[in-house]
């Protein structure tokens, strides 16, 4: 399993990006966009992650941008370290009301070794960081050390969601 101190470090980790998927833009289906990144670290090219990205098409507000590590262990396998959401618009049953704000889930060594089938979604903190789509990526991107390409800044311009 994974120590707090070893989470951080795979967060914090500079990451360049080696495919992106699609190649030039974001695909469009069942109402949502959708973008995926693979990334491994710069120093160390055996450590690979992946970067998820949706967002409704309709309710632009409800998006997941999410970073997944893919650790090689049979017995951890890929991982989702951390997510950034913003609001889903639901009536949230926890005291916290996460659902109708933005907020960001991180996986802790406690729930990854509880061997939930979910552990990221328990640790998760209310943000005022961000509000929309592109603010959630920049920090994102930031958080995570992506280091910067032209595809990023594509990524932060929206120039892949309109098609300019």
């Amino acid at each position: 399993m994974l120590t707090e101190d070893e989470i951080a470090q795979l967060i914090g980790l500079p990451k360049v990006i080696v495919n992106q998927a699609p190649s030039a833009g974001y695909s469009e289906g069942d109402n949502h966009r959708r973008g995926h990144l693979d990334l491994q670290g710069k120093s160390d090219p055996s450590l690979r992650f992946s970067v998820f990205i949706r967002q409704n098409m309709t309710f632009i507000e409800n998006y997941s941008i999410g970073l997944r590590y893919h650790s090689g262990i049979s017995m951890l396998g890929t991982i989702t370290i951390m997510r950034y959401n913003g609001p889903h618009g639901e009536t949230s049953q926890t005291p916290d009301g996460h659902f109708a704000q933005p907020h960001i889930h991180r996986i802790t060594a406690s729930e990854l070794a509880s061997g939930s089938s979910h552990p990221q979604e328990r640790a998760r903190y209310l943000t005022n960081r961000y509000s929309t789509f592109e603010e959630a990526l920049a920090a994102f991107i930031e958080d995570t050390a992506i280091l910067e390409d032209a595809r990023l800044q594509a990524l932060l311009q929206r120039r892949l969601f309109n098609g300019s």
